[in-house]
């Protein structure tokens, strides 16, 4: 078999679901922005590790200068370049690729802007993991998933189409719900069978969610949801009890500026 041949097929692929749909600058934006969480999160890594030949923190004036600031730069300038030039193609792809980059080195540190403290290393630093994925999720259904549902709408009546529509959001809500629970199973079901996904928003969160953090004020509610899930591992690697000894140890560890 040509190897060639599955390689036209892909491009082929890519040019119909992607380039005809209008759905390039979508596309640009979702793959920078995990190419540059990647990275960075990579490079603290290896900074942390103290590998010789990676460059280290970036420091002005002996003060240490995160990334998530670099993110923020590049997000205005971008924005601020698409909603005052609005310039085409294809500086229009280019700046969907800045804001992506930028958005990846700035969620990365979402913690910070959390606590308003550097805890990247931290139990806390988890958070930044967690708004990381929640991103992924809604910016990937919305790049596949509800443009899939309004895709099936465009050649059908209008009735059908603004239920078919109504539906591919309300989809993308519960996903998103069920996400901020850390039920990321339910959350993908979601986007194919709403019902299901249904019951997984209605049910508890997991007590260190996102959803838990924010909404789950009383006593009450917060001990209902440690008691649903109470002896269940996390679908988190940092939160899993059988790996509670290498958590322990990079939570205890000593802790750079990045």
């Amino acid at each position: 078999m040509d190897p060639v041949l599955p390689i036209a097929s892909l491009g082929s692929l890519f040019e119909r679901a992607i380039v005809d749909t209008g759905r390039l600058p979508q596309f640009l934006f979702f793959a920078s922005f995990l190419f540059s969480w990647g990275f960075i999160r990579t490079s603290a890594h290896l900074i942390r590790a103290q590998v010789r030949w990676w460059p280290g923190n970036v420091e002005v004036g002996g003060t240490h200068i995160h990334h998530l600031v670099w993110g923020i730069i590049i997000v205005l300038i971008a924005g601020w370049i698409g909603t005052t030039v609005q310039p085409g193609a294809p500086w229009h792809e280019i700046l969907a690729v800045l804001f992506g980059f930028g958005m990846g080195l700035t969620l990365d540190e979402f913690a910070l802007w959390l606590n308003l403290r550097d805890v990247y290393w931290k139990s806390e630093g988890r958070r930044s993991i967690d708004a990381v994925i929640v991103a992924v999720i809604v910016t990937g259904f919305v790049l596949v998933g509800f443009t899939a549902w309004l895709d099936v709408g465009k050649g059908v009546e209008d009735g059908v189409f603004a239920v078919v529509g109504f539906f591919g959001g309300f989809a993308i809500m519960l996903a998103f719900v069920n996400a901020a629970k850390e039920k990321f199973g339910m959350a993908i079901w979601a986007l194919v069978i709403p019902p299901v996904g249904l019951v997984g928003a209605i049910r508890c969160g997991r007590p260190h969610s996102l959803w838990a953090r924010f909404l789950y004020r009383s006593e009450k509610r917060r001990a209902k949801s440690a008691e649903r899930f109470e002896g269940r591992e996390s679908p988190w690697f940092w939160k899993n009890p059988r790996r509670h000894h290498l958590r322990r140890h990079v939570e205890t560890a000593p802790s750079p500026a990045d």
